[in-house]
């Protein structure tokens, strides 16, 4: 029985008829409208969910089932992927010839075909696993920055930590250094201190932005999760930091993850070389999409275009493309795999075309391994991941979880002795549709042997989650894993 009848009684005969009426077309309509251009489980789910609360239900589909940009920022991202395809600056002349298997060259073409950026050859790439190392390294890069500072995170944030860095924009910016910062306006906002972030902001001569802002008065709405998750800094085009840090100090300015003793383990990368130039093309688009300020004049490569051995390539992604470009990559790379994947994701909960791809790859006798939390510092996702860990051990994974209370959070793989693959995306749908993220493939067994010496460090910290001692849990954590897991797939 429909539910507005229930209503019969209470209110008028006309209105429960009208309810009725209206209750019958949101089912019918939702079942010819909802299942366009979705994946089938996030189509079931959104159904499901209206088909249960109709009304509530079409409400929060209206709200969050468009997971595209506006028109404008589409349009926006095509133009520069345009410009970026006839030669911007001249990344033309830096292309790759790495001469690597050819399925490194297909990821390769693949990746400019969805995101326009080309690989390039010549770059150094230095790995920094210590949180507070990475904000000191940044620090003095700004420091001695004599053009530009452009800097792009999902997080920022005023504090004991970052104090020193911000200091350091704020003191370039008095010496005529043109510093641009942008931070993505409901991730910031989340963190305590964000007023104290604003008014220091509008005391100095940065200049700032909010990344996809939601500010209704000021006109300025969309989708509330989508969200921009890059982590970017570019100093004068010369030297990039990219990784899966953010701009606060490594318990979130959150008291009870303090008293924990909990504190987020991230990778940033310094990288050196053409990538630069490609790196600071993703901030400009960026700062195009939130100022119409054009920033081509920035993107020139770097006095010394050859200052390591690494080939290298950035890989945009986002609801500003129509393809999921981080997913088909890490798929395509997967898929590759003849000896060893090695993969850390603090956010593990793939769709059916990546776990299909992971578990292949074990039952074809790759050694696969998988890094993550222990404990995780969202408990819906966290039980969502875990619905995974059965499939996953039962087709040969090792699943390696790290010690609590820290939170692992960085975010990279590698395939064989060739690729490696490191940015600011999870392996989970919201990274794969909903956010705006970064990657960077690197290339060769130099950079994949430094990538190795970090996954050792995991590997050392964590303990192996057995098959056994896993179907062995309680049948009260296993539904709630798999209740975790509905909620997955709608997006």
């Amino acid at each position: 029985m429909l539910w507005p009848f229930s209503l019969a009684g209470t209110v008028p005969g006309w209105l429960t008829l009208l309810l009725a009426a209206a209750d019958l077309v949101i089912r019918v309509a939702a079942l010819g409208i909802i299942p366009g251009n979705r994946r089938p489980t996030t189509a079931m789910a959104w159904l499901l969910v209206i088909f249960f609360v109709p009304f509530v239900g079409l409400v929060l589909f209206l709200l969050f089932g468009n997971f595209k940009l506006s028109s404008r920022r589409r349009q926006q991202q095509e133009t520069v992927n345009a410009r970026v395809r006839s030669g911007i600056s001249s990344l033309a002349d830096v292309e790759s010839t790495y001469p690597g298997p050819e399925w490194v060259t297909s990821a390769g073409e693949l990746n400019r075909r969805l995101g326009s950026l080309p690989m390039v050859d010549g770059n150094s790439v230095d790995l920094i696993p210590g949180y507070p190392n990475s904000i000191l390294a940044m620090t003095e890069a700004v420091r001695k920055a004599e053009k530009f500072v452009n800097a792009e995170f999902y997080i920022m944030s005023t504090d004991h930590i970052t104090d020193d860095l911000l200091t350091a924009l704020e003191e370039a910016a008095e010496r005529g250094v043109e510093v641009r910062v942008l931070f993505d306006h409901i991730g910031t906002l989340r963190v305590k201190g964000y007023r104290d972030l604003l008014k220091r902001l509008r005391a100095g001569k940065i200049q700032w932005k909010r990344m996809l802002p939601l500010l209704p008065i000021h006109g300025q709405w969309r989708r509330p999760d989508l969200r921009n998750h890059r982590k970017i800094m570019v100093i004068d085009g010369e030297l990039a930091f990219t990784g899966s840090q953010n701009l606060i100090e490594p318990s979130y300015n959150n008291p009870k993850h303090r008293k924990a003793g909990r504190e987020w383990v991230e990778l940033m990368a310094c990288l050196r070389g053409p990538i630069v130039t490609t790196l600071n093309v993703v901030f400009a688009t960026d700062w195009l999409s939130e100022t119409d300020e054009s920033l081509e004049h920035q993107l020139q490569l770097p006095a010394n275009l050859a200052p390591g051995k690494v080939t290298a390539q950035v890989v945009p992604s986002g609801p500003g493309f129509i393809t999921e470009n981080n997913l088909r990559l890490f798929t395509t790379l997967i898929y590759s795999a003849q000896h060893r994947i090695s993969i850390c994701s603090p956010y593990f909960v793939p769709d059916d075309s990546l776990l299909y791809a992971i578990t292949t790859a074990a039952q074809r006798g790759v050694d696969v391994e998988l890094f993550v939390s222990e404990k995780g510092d969202q408990f819906l996702v966290h039980h969502a991941q875990q619905s995974y860990y059965e499939a996953l051990l039962e087709a040969g994974v090792k699943i390696y979880l790290y010690r609590a209370p820290f939170v692992l959070h960085a975010k990279h793989f590698t395939i064989d002795d060739e690729v490696a693959v490191l940015g600011s995306s999870n392996m989970d749908m919201r990274s794969f549709s909903l956010n705006m993220e970064v990657s960077v493939m690197l290339l060769g067994a130099e950079i994949v042997n430094d990538m190795r010496a970090v996954e050792n460090t995991y590997r050392d910290i964590s303990h192996e989650l057995k098959l056994e001692d896993w179907l062995n849990r309680p049948l009260a954590a296993r539904y709630v894993d798999n209740v975790a897991r509905l909620t997955a797939t709608v997006q």
